[in-house]
């Protein structure tokens, strides 16, 4: 199954671009599929913003004149090809009641969820990969067994209660680290990194103990394999066989694993968000929805599937890279 293409396509290794395929029957299918659920969903909803921004005075013809200017009373495919139209082209519209630019304040936010979500994915790639590792070489010890109790307990424990745990305890009791707010990187990284602290680890550990449960199962699995078995006999050092060949074959599911709990930890920012006070993305797409603004609640819907997206692709991609067999498709 393919789209034919006069010009002559991109190869790698003699066959056609595996992105190209992903790209042209994955992610666009996908994405087309998720802006026109957005916005089916919007416009389905019984609310009419019109009547609540002009309030109880407003006459039927003020809503009507107010509708029509917002383009509400075109039809269904009118309304969204101009808006995916618009969206392609980075212009979310303008929130029906504060009249700013959605892109604009989006633009403003996003480094916020992308803070905490990046400081939680290594989180969650040191600690998980490093206790994953231990557990692993010390198979049937003690530190195997307490690894694998403290990452059971903690796949349990709410991300809410860690964070609530952590701000009285590492920020009221302790007073080491700021229990809210926000500071942008490029104003002060030190200032930025100990705003981002509690936040991205209370999300974190939960993937970390998924990921370190993952790496010790699948590292014990691979080092009885032949070709660590092998590298042994050629004399290679310990460190060399664990590093660059048996870890390298055992990441693949602990990768994966993070991949798929990407979504759930930009999710998880707008809990992050509340308890620490940070005005992200959450926050904006929470005030949108209670007051019915719909530009607000599409456009953080379509930016959050985009970053998903992306990510899917990337870490398909590290994928590709240490199993370098799933690429020949």
């Amino acid at each position: 199954m393919g789209i034919a293409i006069r010009t002559a396509p991109i190869r790698v290794g003699g066959a056609p671009s595996r992105w190209a395929r992903l790209l042209l029957l994955g992610v666009v299918p996908v994405a087309l599929i998720s802006t026109l659920l957005i916005f089916l969903m919007t416009y389905l909803s019984t609310a009419d913003p019109a009547a609540e921004k002009l309030g109880e005075t407003a006459t039927a013809a003020d809503i009507a004149a107010l509708n029509h200017q917002w383009g509400l009373d075109q039809g269904f495919l009118t309304q969204y090809a101009r808006w995916l139209g618009n969206a392609i082209q980075g212009d979310l519209g303008i929130s029906y009641f504060t009249d700013t630019s959605v892109s604009e304040a989006i633009g403003q936010r996003i480094p916020i969820d992308l803070s905490i979500t990046i400081v939680a994915i290594i989180v969650a790639i040191v600690l998980g990969f490093g206790f994953g590792i231990l557990a692993a070489l010390r198979r049937g010890g003690r530190a195997d067994r307490a690894v694998t109790a403290v990452a059971a307990t903690l796949t349990t424990i709410p991300e809410f209660w860690l964070a609530i745990m952590f701000v009285v305890f590492f920020a009221v009791t302790l007073s080491w680290l700021p229990s809210g707010g926000y500071v942008p990187f490029t104003e002060d990284p030190g200032l930025w990194l100990q705003h981002m602290i509690l936040p991205g680890t209370s999300l974190g550990l939960t993937v970390a103990a998924q990921v370190a449960r993952q790496v010790r199962n699948s590292l014990v699995a691979t080092l009885e394999e032949d070709f660590v078995t092998g590298a042994r006999v050629r004399g290679l050092s310990p460190r060399r066989v664990l590093f660059g060949h048996a870890l390298r074959n055992a990441s693949a599911p602990a990768i994966a694993t993070i991949g798929l709990a990407i979504p759930a930890l930009l999710g998880g920012a707008v809990i992050a968000e509340s308890i620490f006070g940070l005005p992200g993305l959450g926050q904006y797409a929470l005030g949108g929805a209670q007051s019915h603004d719909i530009p607000v609640i599409q456009g953080v819907l379509i930016v959050s599937i985009g970053l998903v997206l992306i990510t899917n692709l990337l870490v398909d991609a590290l994928l590709g890279w240490l199993r370098p067999a799933t690429r020949r498709v």
